[in-house]
């Protein structure tokens, strides 16, 4: 899908937290889902579905149109699907995947685009798809478990050998970042980890750490409040004799 299709627009400011309507698109080429989705969220006070849209090309032209502060898209759509139109997208407005889709590479691909979240049907209530819809707006990331699993599964895969890719699972798309020296040091961080004696939950965060994921997004992934993140941290850092997440990724992936 050629950039040229899409002409260039600035990402709206801020929504303003006191306002008392959050707009939504809701993208599906399911109708009936579409209408169940309009009338779940139309049901809150505080939430507005204001354009609907069957495809990819829809929901961007609704998004430039509405300027809404979420756009919830489909993954499998026909013409443009969500994941084509997803880094589109995201340059207008927050988005949320809202799909039946589960496979591993389609999470991480929407996560690559620029998805503020991933949920997938059949593994949320109302109120659940409430509380993301609101969150997503301030930024603060969601995933239900199958997309969380497949991105922890990605993760734990190869171990370092794959942190070249998984640091960027969640950058911004023109993220700068690279660790594309990972590769010849497989061995050394390999030894460097077993030395480090982090507990399993530990290494789990700190692979997340290394991925580029803010505490935010840890806590989302792992289902653990914010506080208890930093907790950990503090922990990873006394373990790895660190004093940042730069430092501690470095020896985490034998680049220190």
């Amino acid at each position: 899908m050629p950039d040229a299709e899409y002409p260039s627009a600035p990402f709206p400011p801020p929504s303003d937290p006191t306002a008392t309507s959050l707009r939504v698109i809701v993208a599906d080429d399911n109708p009936v889902v579409r209408a169940g989705l309009t009338a779940l969220l139309s049901g809150r006070e505080d939430i507005t579905v204001v354009a609907e849209a069957a495809d990819g090309r829809e929901a961007y032209e609704a998004t430039r149109t509405h300027r809404p502060d979420v756009v919830l898209l489909d993954v499998r759509m026909p013409g443009v699907d969500g994941i084509s139109a997803l880094p589109h997208l995201v340059r207008l407005a927050p988005v949320v995947m809202l799909t039946y889709s589960r496979e591993p590479d389609i999470v991480e691909e929407a996560l690559r685009r620029g998805a503020g979240g991933y949920l997938v049907h059949g593994e949320f209530t109302a109120d659940q798809l409430v509380a993301a819809v609101r969150d997503i707006r301030g930024g603060k990331p969601h995933f239900t478990p199958t997309a969380a699993e497949a991105l922890l599964a990605q993760l734990r895969q190869s171990g370092p050998a794959n942190a070249t890719a998984n640091s960027r699972l969640l950058a911004p798309p023109n993220s700068s970042e690279k660790l594309s020296q990972v590769q010849p040091f497989v061995a050394q961080s390999s030894s460097y980890r077993s030395q480090a004696q982090l507990s399993t939950r530990e290494a789990e965060i700190m692979d997340l750490i290394a991925s580029g994921m803010n505490n935010q997004q840890i806590a989302a992934t792992c289902f653990i409040s914010e506080k208890t993140v930093k907790n950990h941290i503090n922990r990873i850092f006394a373990k790895l004799h660190s004093t940042s997440r730069s430092e501690a990724t470095a020896k985490w992936l034998g680049l220190g």
